[in-house]
């Protein structure tokens, strides 16, 4: 099915799409630079803040009644030659099942969310790539010094929570839900905005095609970047994610942050064939410059918003862009190599 989708794509009126939310001003602005049309998709009538944003407002809007009903769109779609880029709230309000099953052209490998959104899958691809991560505790009657819990799926660290022994842990959970206890790292938390092009042959060069590092972040989750400020009293943590402050790492850690991300590619590689376009290595850099790699988002991720313009990274690349603009970009290459299929699923 993918490859006639693909097929039938004209290069020449190709038409960007995502979901009104997390990223999307930044894929509408960078694919208009790059001379796509756009569509912006929603559930209800269209956002009033693309008003004041004009050179991010979609060419279009299509209107749902629910996220779901996008399957019942996929013709419309793709008599407009459409391409959606996905992002954490397209695929976490779609569902799983429903994104899979979306017979519209998508950018990335859909088969990475197989992976990425199972977190004994995704700790097995980690671990499997030799990528150093905080020790996973199976046995909740085993925690005995801090752990955090954590859902599956892109909740944005909703119902997170720390337990500091068992019976913290049994007052706190909701069993309904699967989770993954992990031992808790102190550190300070980087988040590195990766890029893998399976058809670029120059610059940082992997087995097939090349990686890039656009930009880092951390996020400011609520209550607990705030907590400080409520000294001696009894609040318990929240980690619901509300917003992201930008950083630069110490350059005589870049060579093993560009390590991490090639192990993770070529392992995807070899796992279920790569996860073109961009992903995010979530981890705990320790006071003994040790890496702990917590999360992998295989997608754009919010801390992108930080550099609409690029970051400082990109500025030492002589393409100063954003990862929305990086992506359309990306598709554009493509279109002239003929190897659309290489980047589309």
């Amino acid at each position: 099915m993918t490859r006639k989708l693909i097929e039938n794509i004209n290069p020449h009126e190709i038409t960007i799409a995502t979901l009104c939310s997390h990223t999307s001003l930044q894929i509408f602005h960078g694919a208009r630079i790059e001379g796509f049309k756009t569509l912006g998709i929603t559930v209800g009538k269209p956002p009033r803040f693309y008003d004041a944003y004009p050179g991010a407002k979609p060419d279009e809007f299509l209107v749902l009644e629910n996220h779901k009903e996008l399957l019942q769109h996929a013709e419309e779609l793709r008599e407009k030659n459409t391409i959606i880029v996905p992002h954490g709230s397209l695929v976490e309000y779609m569902g799983a099942v429903n994104y899979l099953n979306l017979e519209v052209p998508v950018f990335g490998n859909r088969r990475v969310l197989e992976w990425e959104s199972d977190r004994k899958k995704s700790r097995q691809w980690l671990e499997s790539a030799g990528i150093p991560m905080p020790e996973e505790i199976t046995d909740p009657a085993d925690i005995a010094s801090p752990v955090i819990v954590k859902y599956y799926g892109a909740k944005g660290g909703k119902g997170f929570f720390i337990a500091k022994d068992h019976s913290d842990f049994e007052k706190q959970v909701d069993s309904t839900q699967p989770y993954t206890i992990q031992r808790f790292v102190h550190g300070t938390r980087y988040y590195f905005h990766y890029f893998y092009s399976p058809i670029t042959s120059k610059g940082y060069t992997l087995s097939k095609g090349s990686l890039e590092m656009l930009g880092i972040d951390k996020r400011i989750e609520s209550n607990v970047d705030e907590i400080f400020r409520a000294h001696g009293t009894l609040i318990e943590p929240t980690f619901v994610v509300t917003g992201n402050m930008p950083l630069v790492i110490r350059e005589s850690l870049l060579p093993e942050v560009f390590e991490m991300g090639e192990r993770v590619v070529e392992k995807s590689i070899e796992m279920f064939g790569g996860m073109t376009g961009p992903f995010c290595l979530e981890t705990v850099l320790t006071d003994k410059l040790e890496f702990k790699v917590f999360e992998i988002s295989a997608r754009i991720v919010a801390g992108t918003n930080l550099f609409p313009a690029g970051s400082p990274y990109t500025e030492y690349t002589g393409h100063n862009i954003s990862m929305g603009r990086r992506i359309a970009l990306e598709i554009k290459r493509a279109v002239e190599l003929n190897k659309l299929e290489e980047v589309l699923s």
